[in-house]
């Protein structure tokens, strides 16, 4: 994989997805998804490429994904595969139908090959639906987390890579991960490839 879509990007960090895949593969291509102004203002100044490869930042919105798929096509080939990122980002969308729907049709314009990479919290325990309940109450923008199954739902139609849908800790854990970590986290992930 060479091409990477990440959607709802949020504020640069370390390991920053371009940093990893071009730390691996110099020609990467990666573009970047988000449409807050304060992402914008920071991606734009520390998103920056090796010389081999290309990284962009989209201001673009989840709920449109035609003209994410056109836009991210300025930067990356969509005649050959992509990994589709959206982690923790989901929960920002209330319906999961709708949710399901917008991820179906980012994959729609994507080809045979491409994988779809998924993370968010879950309604695994009364202290994060609690927290999750708190945190919608104080005006931020929402965030609904989701049982287990609705996060495995995303990857319907797809084939799952092995381990599966997992808590994040549990997804091919280095030997410095530990199961005490993992058993703390209310949050699952999993990746999909399209056929």
């Amino acid at each position: 994989m060479r091409q990477f879509l990440d959607v709802g990007t949020g504020l640069p960090t370390a390991d920053n997805t371009h940093e990893v895949a071009q730390r691996v593969a110099p020609d990467s291509r990666i573009v970047y998804v988000d449409n807050d102004p304060i992402v914008l203002a920071h991606a734009s100044a520390l998103l920056t490429s090796t010389p081999e490869g290309r990284t962009a930042y989209l201001d673009a919105d989840l709920y449109d994904p035609e003209a994410v798929l056109k836009a991210a096509a300025g930067t990356l080939d969509l005649s050959r595969p992509v990994g589709l990122m959206i982690l923790n980002t989901l929960g920002h969308v209330a319906e999961y139908d709708r949710a399901r729907e917008l991820v179906r049709r980012l994959m729609a314009g994507l080809p045979a090959g491409s994988h779809l990479v998924i993370s968010d919290s879950t309604a695994t325990s009364e202290g994060m639906i609690a927290a999750s309940e708190a945190y919608n109450a104080s005006g931020a923008v929402p965030y609904y987390v989701r049982p287990v199954a609705e996060i495995a739902g995303f990857f319907d139609g797809l084939e799952l890579v092995e381990p599966g849908v997992v808590r994040v800790p549990e997804w091919r854990p280095g030997p410095s991960d530990g199961v005490e970590a993992a058993a703390a986290v209310d949050a699952y992930c999993g990746v999909g490839r399209k056929p």
